[in-house]
């Protein structure tokens, strides 16, 4: 069975493409191309300002945190996951430069038969923490509160979510303007930045229904059977080879750990970048449903070459080795290595990503933009060359 067809078969999508279907008529606000949808200053009427509204999850990512504190124990997990939503809404906004004064609101579904008081407790406890470390690092984020209900009829397990508010000045936002002649930066999701406090397999929050699955031995079924689908054929359920506790070899890392690598937020690197350089930068891609073809989704006219990628991470490496997923189909899935990527002048390259080195992300020049003629992405990998 092709990749495509089993990812419809788990009832998931890589690139959202029937959400894009349904929305594209809907107005796409004051920057019709930036990378969030951007409104009127609708809260205080000043034409100077605008308003946005962001809101995410951390997805079936939960699914897999649940199997590991069942197998485990471990309760901090779910640390991970309330990491794994608060980025998924703060790493878009970065996206359209907003660093500051960024208010949360969590939404939590739960089915209190199988999720105790315990991890609601560990959920809640860990946005604050979250937030505090942010500040830390100069990213203004408050919390606002939230909903907690006890869903079981809906929810099978667990759904974490928040939603983001953010007022700021117009002329302050990074509108999506790529540039031909522009060199790509790309900033790596794995390793250690300095405000993290461990190991990052680069995983973020998008491809975890196939990971999961194809990673993950089928003895989970039997085990966990809330924790899938029951509509999934029953050949794609934890169709891999791999434990959860057993080490990854290159890492050492327990198999389900480095697949619950908490999302990274790449905001302290963005923020100190926007400082010097905010008026230079053309794009900035969080690259996350839709992986290394995200930026195709905010360029006309432009070809998009990625011929200096980051090498592998052994993450990745897992997952493709377990599922033996095409490799053109795994930059749709996955990061592959950079989660984040900015368009801008070669002159400042440099000095861009040695701010991001100064806080121990790497990075690097991964390509560059040519005009065309008609959209396209190439990309170059060890692996092929694959055109998109």
């Amino acid at each position: 069975m092709s990749e495509g067809l089993k990812y419809d078969a788990r009832g998931v999508s890589a690139d959202k493409s029937e959400v894009h279907e349904a929305i594209k008529h809907l107005d796409k606000g004051v920057f019709p191309n930036a990378f969030c949808k951007i409104l009127p200053d609708i809260a205080a009427g000043d034409d100077s300002y605008c308003n946005i509204m962001h809101a995410d999850t951390a997805g079936t990512k939960t699914s897999l945190a649940y199997l590991y504190w069942k197998e485990t124990g471990d309760l901090s997990v779910w640390k991970g996951i309330v990491q794994d939503a608060l980025v998924m809404n703060l790493d878009d906004l970065i996206c359209v430069g907003a660093t500051d004064n960024i208010i949360m609101s969590s939404t939590i579904g739960r089915n209190k038969h199988l999720i105790p008081g315990e991890v609601v407790s560990a959920l809640i406890n860990a946005t604050s923490e979250f937030i505090n470390d942010m500040r830390e690092w100069g990213i203004g984020m408050s919390l606002a509160g939230g909903e907690t209900a006890d869903v079981g009829d809906i929810v099978r397990t667990l759904d974490v979510g928040f939603t983001a508010f953010v007022r700021m000045p117009r002329a302050k936002v990074i509108d999506m303007q790529v540039q031909p002649g522009d060199v790509i930066i790309g900033l790596a999701s794995f390793g250690q930045s300095a405000y993290e406090y461990d190991y990052n397999g680069g995983m973020g929050s998008n491809g975890l229904t196939s990971a999961r699955h194809d990673v993950l031995a089928h003895d989970l079924a039997a085990k966990y059977p809330e924790s899938f689908d029951p509509n999934t054929p029953r050949d794609l359920v934890y169709a891999g080879g791999r434990s959860l506790t057993e080490a990854e070899k290159t890492t050492g890392i327990p198999v389900g750990k480095l697949i619950l690598s908490p999302t990274r937020t790449y905001a302290p690197v963005i923020a100190a970048m926007l400082k010097e350089h905010r008026e230079r930068i053309h794009g900035i891609v969080h690259c996350s449903g839709g992986a290394q073809t995200k930026v195709m989704k905010f360029v006309q006219n432009r070809h998009i070459i990625k011929d200096q990628l980051f090498g592998i991470p052994p993450l990745f490496q897992l997952i493709q080795n377990e599922s033996k997923t095409d490799w053109k189909e795994m930059y749709q899935v996955f990061n592959m290595g950079h989660r984040m990527e900015l368009y801008v002048p070669a002159e400042i390259a440099e000095e861009l990503m040695a701010i991001s080195k100064s806080l121990s992300v790497d990075a690097q020049i991964i390509g560059r933009v040519e005009e065309a003629s008609e959209n396209r992405l190439t990309i170059e990998s060890p692996y092929g060359s694959f055109i998109y």
